[in-house]
């Protein structure tokens, strides 16, 4: 999968480094990101993306957090030096880490985990940063794997199911999930607000609005009523008002930005 996709403006992106989990650790986390940085005095680097369906655990500035999916586009502003370490959990992570994931939907909360926070700066610390990198994905993989314990038959469904719909483009129905996943709509939907939060059809809805966005972005000359067609979309109209809703800016808006980033 492209490691731009979901990221409004790549161009202003920081030092981004994306590392996959431990073997053991794959039923939990999709990657680890690593973003560091390193902004001039006075200045400012703002970040906007259109989010993954999923939570993220992060650490950084000495704490962590559990950041649910989002619903709208979502920015940040950075300053100064740092980093941070993130996990792109998978649902059976997420369903180990709360009994409410609907409750962290456009939400976070602190996770009072000192250990991990200790063993990822040690590891943050490293001056070589490939070295870096795989050390704090190790420690982080760890960390998971002995907060999540063994993972269950029901755990699995539900990385099935999230995997299908954000990877599938055949996908475009919830009851296209069901049936290939071989179970009713109301198992998927079920397991969909249990370990992700967020519905199957407004997970479809997201997978086909980062690939609109980044189909928008990288090939200025496609026309957006193509687009809308190959990604399901009933129209050009409907693709807008998508942009519109949760983006806050037309496609026609947004290409013209990315050609000035």
């Amino acid at each position: 999968m492209d490691p731009t996709r979901g990221i409004l403006y790549p161009a202003r992106l920081p030092r981004l480094t994306r590392v996959p989990p431990a073997a053991e650790a794959s039923d939990l986390v999709e990657w680890f990101w690593i973003p560091e940085w390193d902004i001039a005095p006075g200045r400012s680097s703002r970040q906007e993306i259109v989010a993954y369906p999923a939570s993220n655990l992060v650490v950084e500035g000495g704490g962590v957090g559990l950041f649910g999916p989002t619903t709208l586009r979502s920015h940040r502003d950075l300053t100064g030096r740092g980093w941070a370490v993130g996990a792109l959990l998978r649902p059976a992570a997420v369903g180990a880490l709360t009994a409410e994931a609907a409750a962290l939907v456009d939400a976070s909360v602190s996770v009072d985990a000192p250990d991990l926070v200790r063993a990822i700066s040690d590891a943050m610390e490293d001056p070589d940063a490939a070295r870096r990198h795989a050390r704090a994905a190790e420690a982080f993989s760890s960390w998971l794997i002995a907060r999540a314990g063994a993972v269950g038959d029901e755990q699995r469904l539900a990385n099935d199911m999230a995997a299908l719909v954000m990877t599938d483009a055949d996908i475009v129905r919830v009851d296209d999930a069901a049936a290939r996943l071989a179970v009713s709509v109301r198992t998927l939907q079920r397991l969909a607000r249990r370990y992700v939060g967020l519905t199957p059809s407004a997970m479809i809805r997201r997978r086909r609005l980062q690939e609109a966005a980044q189909r928008v972005r990288d090939d200025p000359d496609a026309d957006l009523a193509a687009i809308a067609a190959e990604l399901g979309y009933a129209d050009h109209a409907h693709l807008t008002n998508d942009f519109r809703t949760v983006l806050a800016f037309t496609p026609s808006s947004y290409r013209h930005a990315t050609t000035l980033s």
